[in-house]
């Protein structure tokens, strides 16, 4: 038998996910019979596939001891995944990070191990937020492009996760996002323009204006305003209404100002880098809670070179000031 109490992390899970996951060598099939005969309960009654668990909750799995080791497979401990974190913040539901340029938030095709999330997962396991057994896995829960940094937030549970993506998806979080541009932009304006996807002759999905009614956009608008312009470049803040694939970097490239260094969207290589200049520069949430995170050393050096000098930065949780760039522990 195997008895098994729910952490508070996994709460949400439906019964059928947990058995699947805390056996994942038996095939669906084999669960539901499982769940059918009875040999599945939750707090001493008989488990239902559609049941939800909360933290706490007692699961008792009737197997033969024999079956156990050969139904349980222990998770990878994340070896040769370095936990290299810059966290703003830190609590029991909520991970936020400051994610560096040149990397990942997700895995694909070409990199599935060096990734964000899989920094912020090999760093709570060896903090012990995470073990062997643990079902629900934490997940970042806005995405940003490999060359962009910035606020990432990391729901630890299964109920901060789905919390935050449904903040997100209703439009309820507010972005500020910082880039630097091509020209001289002098004054604050909104770029209404809708998106749709496109490929290139490289064979990448890039986001593209498109007339209102074109089939395939999908509306999106992003206010901006010049913080501080020098010469050739100016520094904007950029707030999106909406979160398509590239919206940012489209847009701006619409407006005739690219961003330094995006040559996909017309940008130029210049002040020594071939990478798009831009930072999620904070992020709030519904319930006032503000999260903002330093621009990168790359940035900070491009800004230098093009005599540019940024407000100081800092980040800002309820009004209180903490600098990120180290491991901050709970706030």
């Amino acid at each position: 038998m195997i008895q098994h109490t729910v952490n508070p992390g996994d709460g949400g899970k439906k019964l059928h996910r947990y058995v699947r996951q805390l056996l994942p060598e038996l095939p669906l099939s084999g669960v539901h019979k499982l769940l059918r005969v009875g040999r599945v309960r939750v707090n001493g009654a008989k488990g239902k596939a559609d049941t939800v668990l909360t933290g706490g909750d007692e699961v008792q799995i009737f197997v033969r001891e024999q079956e156990v080791s050969e139904l349980q497979r222990a998770r990878g401990k994340f070896a040769g995944i370095p936990d290299e974190l810059d966290v703003v913040y830190e609590d029991a539901e909520l991970l936020v990070v400051n994610k560096p340029v040149g990397l990942l938030t997700h895995p694909d095709s070409g990199e599935v191990r060096d990734t964000l999330i899989g920094r912020c997962l090999a760093y709570l396991y060896r903090k012990g937020e995470l073990n062997d057994r643990r079902e629900f896995l934490p997940a970042a829960v806005n995405r940003l492009d490999r060359n962009t940094s910035g606020v990432v937030l990391v729901g630890k549970s299964t109920v901060s996760l789905q919390g935050l993506a449904a903040q997100i998806r209703e439009r309820r979080v507010q972005k500020v996002y910082w880039g630097l541009v091509e020209g001289t932009v002098g004054a604050a304006g909104l770029i209404d323009q809708p998106l749709a996807r496109a490929s290139t002759s490289s064979g990448s999905a890039v986001a593209i204006g498109r007339n209102p009614g074109d089939a395939g956009a999908q509306p999106a608008r992003t206010h901006y305003r010049p913080l501080l312009c020098r010469g050739r470049y100016t520094l904007l803040e950029i707030r999106p209404e909406s979160g398509r694939m590239h919206q940012i970097r489209a847009h701006l490239s619409e407006l005739g100002h690219p961003l330094v260094g995006d040559v996909k969207y017309g940008g130029r290589p210049a002040l020594g880098v071939r990478h798009h200049l831009l930072h999620a520069y904070s992020l709030q949430l519904a319930d006032g809670r503000q999260f903002t995170a330093e621009i990168s050393p790359v940035f900070r050096a491009c800004l230098e070179a093009a005599g540019i000098v940024p407000p100081p930065g800092g980040v800002t949780v309820r009004g209180t000031v903490k600098k990120s760039g180290a491991h901050t522990g709970r706030g």
